[in-house]
């Protein structure tokens, strides 16, 4: 009778020790959470002989305009890491706006140190060249894309931590780039090679 008392007292003791676990856990819970960073400011259009400043490291295989682009906006992003999120761009923080540009956003991805690992377009350009290096657009070739159209994931290392810096670039007519945020949201990049290989 004693060491089945014993026994019951020691089950109802690791279920305690059980139920505290989860309340343990709760923290690494915010990681789950979606992070929103601000990249690019909304700037109204302007003719592109006004924009003053040049990327005169890029160059842009134009049918019309001009092959040296000339800069709209640029922002960049505290360091951030991936975490097994998804990330997108979107015109808001809440994720629920697409993002507009004329003519396109020059996507840099820095490491630890600064120094740039991965260099991606997003939207209505012909071919980019940095020296011998033909730029990868990422998504359609267009002017607006909807909310979270543009995903971005396998631009950004696993593990390592990381900064986006964002360049809106114009050629020809008018430039100009709506709000563009950066929401890492949960998901995996296996779900996006997936369906890559479909």
């Amino acid at each position: 009778m004693h060491s089945r008392t014993l026994v019951m007292a020691a089950t109802l003791g690791l279920m305690a020790c059980a139920r505290q676990v989860p309340a343990s856990a709760t923290p690494t819970s915010t990681s789950t959470e979606p992070r929103a960073v601000r990249l690019l400011l909304d700037t109204p259009a302007r003719e592109t002989h006004t924009l003053t400043k040049l990327r005169e490291d890029i160059e842009v295989d134009a049918t019309e305009g001009e092959r040296t682009p000339r800069v709209v906006a640029t922002g960049q992003t505290p360091t951030l890491s991936l975490d097994g999120h998804r990330a997108r761009l979107y015109g808001d923080a809440k994720g629920t706006l697409g993002i507009a540009v004329d003519n396109f956003l020059l996507l840099e991805v820095l490491d630890a140190s600064g120094q740039v690992t991965r260099r991606a377009t997003v939207g209505f350009t012909e071919a980019v060249h940095m020296g011998r290096e033909q730029v990868d657009s990422v998504g359609r070739r267009a002017f607006n894309f909807e909310a979270g159209e543009v995903d971005i994931t396998h631009l950004l290392p696993d593990s390592a931590p990381f900064q986006v810096r964002a360049t809106a670039l114009d050629t020809w007519g008018v430039g100009r780039v709506s709000d563009v945020y950066l929401l890492l949201a949960p998901g995996s990049r296996a779900d996006n090679d997936d369906l890559r290989d479909q």
